[in-house]
């Protein structure tokens, strides 16, 4: 029996092929037209669908390039099942440099979406009728914020057995198993029954070739696994990433300059200097010390900061030695924060 055509609104893409179509949004306040993208690769053979999506926060520009470098590596002709990738999903935010919509609400904050509610809600149920709840797994690619690099990293609820699984063949430097959140993305693709994997590298409105890099290639070696393409053997991984269910924001101790002697991809231990923090004027300074051993995932990239400001990011990689304090045990046992929420 023939493989069918994949469609999507009124455009058929037969097997072995791939298209661009856009979905009508919304008009801007200028009178234009604001689409959303799709690329569809459509295989010659059956497999699973996987959907790509980037930019749900507008300013989180690396998972852009990573999702256009990957639309150029694919080709329909040598695919089994159906590639969706949609490069940039809050295209408002993407144009205008911002991690909100034009009524400030946070697309990951909105989902399932309503067909008549505001523009946010629009978008989301728009994503999540025409992609989402027509693919059988997905990666969404995010960003730190503003003055903050996340090193790459896959988040992953640890309820997500398929998930988890494919967390370990894209294989990026750790897995992070964290909790899901409330109307994310990631909430609802588990309750329609399509697992995902967060893709976290880099900082806003910032390219780096090492993000763009892990990110390309663990997806691929994520279709791999699905059975949708075949790698050559020096695309492969043969190292399996770190993984952590715990972590942590290490934060200023008082205000001032900022001067960290370690950055994201660091191994520190428990108790180690990890920088100084000095008066501006003054000649005193206080040192930063790690309440745990781990790796660090991310860091801020601000050289001054208030008290209580988040300056590290640190995954605990197995058990700490030694009892923990009772505030270092609830900050690393308390729900990972989102990026706007991290300050």
């Amino acid at each position: 029996m023939s493989r069918s055509p994949y469609t999507l609104l009124d455009t058929a893409v037969a097997p072995g092929k791939q298209a661009l179509i856009e979905i009508p949004v919304a008009r801007s306040v200028a009178g234009q037209m604001q689409m959303l993208p799709v690329h569809v690769f459509h295989g010659k053979s059956d497999g699973p669908v996987l959907a790509i999506s980037a930019a749900i926060h507008g300013d989180e520009i690396s998972g852009v390039e990573i999702a256009r470098r990957l639309a150029r590596k694919v080709k329909a002709s040598k695919l089994a099942g159906t590639l969706l990738i949609v490069p940039v999903v809050n295209l408002f935010g993407f144009v205008a440099g911002s991690r909100y919509l034009p009524d400030r609400r946070d697309l990951n904050r909105s989902f399932p979406g309503r067909e008549q509610g505001p523009l946010a809600s629009r978008l989301a149920y728009l994503f999540r009728t025409e992609v989402l709840e027509r693919a059988d797994f997905a990666i969404d690619l995010h960003s730190a914020a503003i003055h903050r690099y996340n090193l790459p990293q896959i988040r992953v609820s640890p309820d997500a057995k398929r998930a988890v699984e494919l967390a370990r063949a894209f294989s990026p430097p750790i897995v992070i198993h964290s909790p899901l959140r409330e109307n994310s993305l990631r909430a609802l693709a588990m309750e329609a029954g399509v697992e995902m994997l967060l893709y976290e590298a880099g900082e806003a409105l910032r390219l780096d070739s090492f993000s763009t890099r892990i990110g390309v290639n663990g997806i691929l070696r994520t279709m791999e696994a699905m059975g949708m393409l075949e790698l050559k053997p020096r695309k492969r991984s043969i190292l399996p990433p770190l993984e952590a269910t715990r972590s942590m924001w290490v934060r200023a101790p008082r205000a001032g300059m900022v001067a960290l002697r370690v950055a994201s991809g660091s191994r520190v231990e428990r108790n180690e200097l990890l920088g100084k923090i000095a008066d501006p004027v003054r000649s005193d300074e206080s040192a930063i010390l790690s309440p745990i051993s781990g790796l660090v995932i991310g860091d801020s990239r601000h050289g001054v900061a208030n008290r209580g400001d988040a300056l590290l990011h640190i995954a605990q990689l197995g058990e700490d030695e030694g009892e923990l304090d009772p505030e270092t045990e609830e900050r690393l046992s308390g729900v990972m924060l989102d990026e706007h929420e991290i300050v």
